[in-house]
């Protein structure tokens, strides 16, 4: 956006507000992003020579505006717009707090009638301020590719014809809002495909918007358990790749390269979260991870615990990843026979799965059945990083086969 740092973070920072500020007062979400997008230019163009205005919000939501003004007066000429226009009159409020603005476009941007995807482009675009650009190489699609992707779900928003402000079933669409941010940070933690094992920038912006969720609902037990789980999953970045990006699993990674600070705030969150009530899934994956963080060794993590946890998550959530966790869990307590056994109840079978059950056979000594595993998940995976730690485990078995 800029060569200026400090002018970047607070772009990105009021972006989302001075867009749902257009939104909520002109009601036209596509029309009212066009005119942001032109205002946030002109400040990343004015604002490293000419300093900082005194209040930034305000500056940009005027200069955006005044350009939203410009696009509905250049439309004016098709009947339809004119009839659009006469309804955009902005409506006499008590404007919301800032964070109440964000939390709406947040709702608006995780909206049922789109697809998963749809909410994950939605959400960085218009809330964390990704441009189309990045978005598309996140994600290794095409830029026009993403447009399209984008520009369909701001129709479908259009078209549902939801007002701006908190939708009724808020309480149930929560729990949208929380899955995209996971899936957000997610792909930049263990991203699915390509070269790199991880894309920082889209864990960073999703942790940005956990805080920020946060900060406007700070009693919610899930909300807190979602920013604690990322805050202790991706305390251990560092540790998790070696020279050319190399994966290194948990259990050999330098421990004391994991961010201290990271997950002494994470456990925090956890501690204060806990005692409210009934813990959600959030809450539940989030103790697992500082399960893991706080044992000093891999010797000294306490698997039994880890699987008494994901038996309870497995009753809430029973998806295959968290079934394959449990088996995991359930290996490392009771041993691998007793994980391979019920490795074989797990579908679909992928790349995971096949990882999985080549490093138990490698504990049980079958190193032929091993070796053949481990073959078969580096082929499967997507992953380039993945595909050569898969390869690596098996070449370092040809001999002892």
């Amino acid at each position: 956006m800029t060569d200026h740092p400090g002018v970047e973070d607070l772009l990105r920072e009021h972006a989302p507000q001075v867009l749902a500020a257009l939104v909520r007062r002109y009601g036209h979400f596509d029309t009212a992003e066009d005119a942001v997008q032109e205002a946030l230019l002109a400040a990343a163009t004015q604002w490293p020579a000419d300093g900082v205005p005194g209040n930034p919000k305000a500056w940009l939501i005027t200069v955006a505006a005044r350009r939203l003004t410009d696009l509905l007066r250049s439309q004016r000429a098709r009947r339809e717009r004119e009839e659009a226009v006469a309804r955009w009159t902005p409506v006499p409020a008590d404007p919301p707090a800032a964070g109440d603005d964000t939390l709406v476009l947040l709702f608006m941007c995780c909206h049922p009638a789109l697809s998963p995807a749809s909410q994950i482009a939605l959400t960085l675009r218009a809330v964390g301020g990704l441009t189309t650009a990045e978005i598309a190489r996140a994600f290794l699609v095409p830029e026009a590719t993403m447009t399209r992707r984008i520009t369909r779900a701001k129709q479908a928003v259009k078209e549902s014809g939801q007002p701006f402000g908190l939708p009724r079933d808020r309480a149930d669409r929560l729990g949208v809002v929380l899955h995209v941010l996971y899936l957000i940070f997610n792909e930049g933690y263990a991203t699915t495909s390509g070269p790199d094992l991880q894309r920082v920038e889209l864990a960073r912006e999703a942790i940005r918007l956990t805080r920020m969720l946060r900060r406007t609902l700070p009693h919610d037990g899930e909300v807190a358990g979602l920013l604690a789980l990322m805050l202790l999953t991706d305390a251990r970045r560092a540790a998790r790749t070696g020279p050319g990006g190399a994966l290194i699993p948990m259990d050999e990674q330098d421990r004391s390269l994991w961010d201290r600070a990271r997950i002494a705030e994470g456990v925090a969150l956890l501690e204060e979260a806990l005692p409210r009530g009934e813990p959600g899934p959030y809450q539940l994956q989030a103790a697992i991870a500082a399960l893991h963080d706080e044992a000093p060794t891999p010797a000294e993590t306490d698997w039994p615990q880890i699987r008494a946890l994901y038996d309870v998550l497995y009753e809430m959530t029973p998806t295959p990843v968290v079934a394959l966790n449990r088996v995991v869990a359930l290996a490392m307590s009771e041993g691998p026979a007793a994980g391979l056994a019920a490795l074989e109840t797990i579908a679909p079978v992928d790349h995971r799965v096949l990882g999985v059950r080549a490093h138990l056979l490698e504990l049980t000594g079958d190193l032929p059945a091993a070796h053949k595993a481990y073959l078969e998940a580096a082929e499967a995976s997507t992953s380039l990083p993945r595909q050569r730690y898969f390869q690596h485990k098996a070449t370092r078995l040809d001999g002892k086969c």
